[in-house]
């Protein structure tokens, strides 16, 4: 996006990745609740999250080192216009489905009309952006677009590629269960059982194998992925030595529960892994789409009621920071203070529609450790009466009369949001607010926030160092009441839309700073999510015969790093 790859046109192999891990082995990963569709690529069903990242390619690919670097991968060229209004491939012509079927250029434009159209809606955005899709050569084509945004030619780099014959007669939106997308990738779906596991195969003669982006990568023979009910029962289905690998998000869980047999033997190790990345936003988001949601001051109040240091000690013995923004723990985050320099003069023209403290500064409330908190619960009962919400006989009524109450709607097996959540209910109870807590199986809960049926719900959005086009998904008014949306807040800002604009056609390093600077503070002091803890270490528990580089990534452990990188040795 700016200046050059850091890695040279020779480059062996990535930096993180070791060239020489021997190949074979398998790894046993856990997932809670279930799917019903092996299709990541269109809105229905719920899909492995997984099969996007292992089982597919694009024309380039990322290396998890550089924030803002794309390298080519089934392209084996990419030539840009002057201004980057155009981008044109050109396929390697060793390049092969999984079926040995050669990728073509009408494979590829094919995948980008039918994901731009029939697909998810996260596909939709760059469609709209495409003017015309042309095959150039025998192998290259080019898209020209009909925005100055200068992340298209990289998103596009990005896109799955899928093989066009396999859909002939087909509805790609409506597959069955058992019409698997082919994909070019070193592993595809070999055998599954709905509902409870799905095992992924690498492919001895992929043709990518010695590729210098894929060089000493995708070394493991098999990923197997299981289902459980809940997360109490995939972390005793790990320590029995059902799974090979398990993440943990939970500090005080990590120090106080991982001290079993097999850690105690040597037989699972427990590693750390630091990443640089921002720490996106995990908490419990509002619905803006409904009242009493689209006030700010009952938003503030909400935030105010959700004990935050009380809780975060109870679940993980106050080891893991607050979230305090939605780029926090990088340097894209949002500085403390009033708004100066270039943030201030991006955020300026919107003075009238922001919270006066978008620009004057603003941090998240800090309680006093106690069970009470009694000093932010005041200031909610203020914020609450200014915005019209008083108690009356013990309960929180508005000027109609009207009793405030809301659900929050959770996924079934995520035991630790519905723990957080019976905590925040009962401190809601002192206020005045019925607040009850519905929990519906996977399926369910994908329609529900699909078509942001919900007052409140869990919300996890990692963010990257390379901010762009996703955040018109993210936040954009232009998607904020499209089913299947990202934009779970219906939060419809023009400063957000007009700071990701500044975003998508910066030209130098210190305008796209700014511009992500200025958006973290449009985020957060619209007080849309109620955040938690942040992951700044990666941690991961796995058998001893798995290994990874010594050399990490500036994304540490992300989706791609395990299994990406790890290798089996049985030694």
């Amino acid at each position: 996006m700016y200046g050059t790859p850091d890695l040279p046109p020779d480059f062996v192999s990535l930096p993180y990745a070791n060239p020489d891990a021997p190949k074979g082995g398998r790894i046993v990963l856990g997932n809670t609740g279930g799917f019903d569709s092996l299709n990541p690529f269109v809105r229905k069903g719920t899909p492995p999250w997984q099969l996007r990242f292992f089982a597919y390619e694009s024309l380039m690919g990322r290396s998890w080192d550089e924030p803002f670097t794309l390298y080519g991968l089934l392209a084996e060229s990419i030539e840009v216009g002057a201004n980057r209004e155009w981008v044109e491939y050109t396929l390697r012509p060793e390049a092969r489905f999984s079926d040995g079927s050669p990728v073509t250029v009408e494979d590829v434009i094919w995948s980008y009309e039918v994901l731009g159209t029939q697909g998810h809606p996260r596909y939709h955005g760059l469609r709209s952006q495409i003017e015309t899709i042309e095959q150039t050569g025998p192998r290259s084509l080019r898209l020209t677009f009909n925005t100055a945004d200068r992340e298209l030619a990289l998103i596009a780099g990005l896109r799955p590629i899928l093989k066009k014959a396999q859909w002939d007669g087909i509805d790609f939106a409506e597959a069955a269960l058992d019409t698997i997308p082919i994909g070019s990738a070193p592993y595809s779906v070999s055998r599954y059982e709905a509902g409870r596991y799905v095992i992924l195969t690498r492919n001895p003669d992929y043709w990518g194998k010695d590729l210098p982006l894929r060089r000493g990568t995708h070394n493991l023979d098999e990923i197997r992925i299981d289902f459980f009910g809940d997360n109490s029962v995939l972390f005793e289905a790990f320590k029995a030595g059902n799974l090979t690998v398990l993440r943990e998000f939970n500090a005080e869980k990590w120090d106080s529960q991982y001290d079993f047999p097999a850690v105690q033997r040597g037989d699972v190790v427990k590693s750390e892994i630091p990443h640089s990345k921002p720490s996106g936003m995990t908490g419990f988001v509002m619905n803006t789409r409904r009242a009493p949601f689209d006030n700010l001051d009952v938003r503030d109040a909400l935030i105010h009621a959700f004990n935050f240091e009380f809780i975060n000690d109870t679940f993980t013995g106050g080891a893991q920071p607050r979230i305090t923004s939605y780029f926090s723990n990088s340097e894209l985050a949002m500085q403390s203070g009033a708004a100066t320099g270039r943030v201030a003069e991006l955020l300026a023209p919107f003075t009238g529609t922001l919270p006066p403290d978008a620009l004057d500064g603003y941090a998240l409330p800090q309680g006093d450790g106690s069970a009470r908190n009694r000093v932010n619960l005041r200031k909610a009962t203020d914020l609450f009466e200014r915005a019209g919400w008083t108690v009356q006989n013990g309960v929180l009524r508005n000027a109609q009369g009207a009793a405030f109450s809301f659900t929050i709607l959770l996924k079934q097996g995520d035991t630790e949001s519905q723990s957080i959540a019976e905590l925040y209910v009962s401190a809601l109870a002192r206020l005045g607010i019925q607040a009850d807590i519905e929990t519906v199986d996977n399926a369910q809960f994908t329609g529900r926030t699909t078509e942001f049926d919900f007052d409140m719900t869990s919300f996890r959005r990692e963010l990257s160092l390379s901010p762009g086009n996703e955040q018109r998904f993210y936040w954009g008014s232009a998607n904020a009441d499209a089913p299947g949306s990202r934009n779970l807040m219906g939060m419809k800002s023009p400063a957000a839309d007009a700071m990701i604009d500044v975003l998508l056609t910066s030209e130098s390093r210190d305008d796209f700073v700014a511009a992500a600077r200025a958006l973290d503070r449009v985020l957060t002091t619209g007080r849309y999510v109620i955040p938690f803890w942040q992951f700044t270490v990666g941690r991961i528990a796995h058998v001893r015969e798995l290994r990874f580089p010594d050399r990490l990534p500036v994304y540490g452990d992300g989706p791609n790093f395990m299994p990406e990188v790890w290798w089996y040795d049985p030694s």
